[in-house]
């Protein structure tokens, strides 16, 4: 009956559309990449090891992390994976893109939130390979000197809703604040 009802309510209008922002994401070299909608990460690729990633922000290097991996996440995947690693909540209505390191091994591991015109460039500098995933399919391995590069997709995912959604609300709900 749920389905029927919603297929009802769909063609008589009674719906609104949300969009949500994508990454684009290509391997350098390649015609290996694809879209997320959560995040693309760049992680080890063998077990009990870290790899080095060399970040570029618009085509100017920015650090160097040894890490067990990198989460590039738009704001509905800062609730995903990205939030495990301590990276901020962002609203989905948001138009950014949430870099955070997964267990770096440097002194600076904290998330950044760049503009969604930024072009994020990951470069694995270590002899280790690294593994990229898009919202945790496995797509390719990189090895030392591949490089991707992670932008804001053209193409937004739509969603149809038909009730009206609280972000905080939703949030109060999956984490069990009260309303004190």
């Amino acid at each position: 009956a749920g389905v029927y009802d919603a297929v009802a309510r769909f063609f008589d209008g009674a719906y609104t559309i949300q969009e949500r922002m994508r990454l684009d994401v290509r391997v350098e070299g390649s015609e290996l990449g694809g879209c997320a909608l959560n995040e693309a990460v760049l992680e080890k690729a063998p077990r009990g090891h870290t790899v080095r990633l060399a970040v570029s922000v618009d085509g100017a290097y920015f650090t160097s992390y040894t890490a067990d991996g990198l989460i590039v996440a738009t704001p509905t995947g800062s609730t995903a994976y990205a939030l495990s690693a301590r990276a901020p909540i962002v609203a989905p209505g948001h138009r950014a893109l949430v870099l955070t390191p997964v267990a770096a091994h440097t002194l600076f591991d904290r998330s950044l939130v760049l503009d969604p015109s930024s072009v994020v460039r990951i470069e694995v500098t270590s002899y280790r390979p690294a593994e990229l995933l898009l919202d945790g399919r496995d797509v390719a391995t990189l090895e030392e000197g591949m490089a991707v590069l992670c932008s804001a997709s053209a193409h937004p995912a739509r969603f149809v809703t038909f009730e009206p959604r609280s972000f905080l609300g939703i949030l109060k709900a999956k984490f069990g604040l009260n309303d004190h």
